[in-house]
């Protein structure tokens, strides 16, 4: 995929602010919810209409996640919440996102409503791209069939992407990301994405345990519902001081107090302090799972052998997409 300049990608989550600029073009439409390899088979589907047509191709998505919505008391975790996946739409070349906020009330829109009134008369799109399992409308009426059908009588063309499947033919999802991350398989889980998967958060104060180990690090809190494994990454973080590599502990820390879950950076060759800031955190390999030490020595001496396994996992890293090498800033 080619890469958009950056000044000309609009994020709009209002539809009376949509910009005339993207009026007319190819919509690909879905959650999008990490902006996998499967999604971006939709995405390239929706690029290569509107290089053959000349029009603009913009993502349409939508917040909270639906199932979100209708199980308030079982969130879907998001792998991209909405600025990250605005980030990742970019890096793919896209000229914008549209992001529709989900509601009841929103999704009780019958399909036919939701082609004429948003498809057509807001956005006068000229193609959709959709995902084979994508539905809308009320009571999910909107089937890929439905939206045939409507091309057909109102003039805009439309493209259904298959399931896209990984190299051992399973069908790359978002819930698979989700359950590789939750069970430490993070090469896989990168795979899938076709790209490092990373966190936005802010560091926090902490305790300050870490200087006195001689490994000072940065406290992000995740997302309560995060499934990462507990454990040890090699990371590479962007900080407003640049982009430096490092090790992460996620977990609770049960050498100490046990508590709520922290994600502890520690960056290689950084000396100042980052609180308040927010860094970008991208998760590059799994290196063990999180343990109790008997004693602080005996934890030092881990975390110097911890420190040197990332510092080789991440000297020999080499691009696994064109949106990886956009994203990951390998040029340092």
């Amino acid at each position: 995929m080619s890469v958009a300049n950056p000044a000309e990608f609009s994020v709009v989550s209002d539809l009376d602010a949509f910009p005339d600029r993207l009026k007319g073009g190819v919509v690909a439409i879905g959650n999008f919810d990490g902006v996998h390899r499967g999604h971006r088979a939709v995405l390239q589907a929706a690029l290569a209409e509107g290089r053959k047509d000349g029009v603009p191709v913009f993502a349409m998505t939508f917040e909270p996640h639906p199932r979100t919505v209708f199980n308030p008391d079982n969130p879907v975790f998001r792998l991209t919440p909405r600025d990250q996946k605005a980030d990742i739409l970019r890096a793919c070349g896209l000229d914008g996102v549209l992001i529709l906020p989900f509601t009841r009330e929103f999704a009780g829109i019958e399909a036919s409503d939701f082609v004429g009134d948003i498809l057509i008369d807001r956005l006068r799109i000229s193609h959709a791209v959709t995902g084979y399992d994508f539905h809308f409308g009320k009571a999910r009426a909107g089937t890929p069939d439905f939206l045939r059908a409507s091309g057909q009588t109102h003039g805009f063309g439309v493209t259904i992407v298959q399931a896209e499947q990984d190299e051992a033919e399973e069908t790359i999802s978002s819930s698979r990301i989700r359950e590789c991350l939750a069970n430490g398989e993070l090469t896989l889980a990168n795979g899938l994405l076709g790209y490092r998967w990373f966190v936005d958060a802010e560091v926090r104060h902490g305790d300050k345990r870490g200087r006195d180990l001689g490994y000072p690090t940065a406290n992000l809190q995740l997302d309560p519902h995060c499934p990462l494994k507990h454990g040890i990454y090699a990371v590479r973080v962007r900080t407003s001081k640049g982009v430096f590599d490092g090790v992460a502990n996620y977990g609770r820390r049960p050498t100490f107090d046990n508590g709520a879950p922290l994600l502890e950076v520690y960056l290689f060759d950084f000396k100042g302090d980052l609180y308040g800031e927010t860094l970008r955190v991208h998760l590059v390999s799994f290196l063990r799972s999180e343990e109790k030490f008997e004693t602080i020595d005996a934890l030092i001496a881990q975390m110097d052998r911890d420190s040197e396994e990332a510092r080789a996992a991440l000297a020999s890293l080499r691009p696994i997409s064109p949106v990886d090498l956009t994203l990951f800033e390998f040029d340092r």
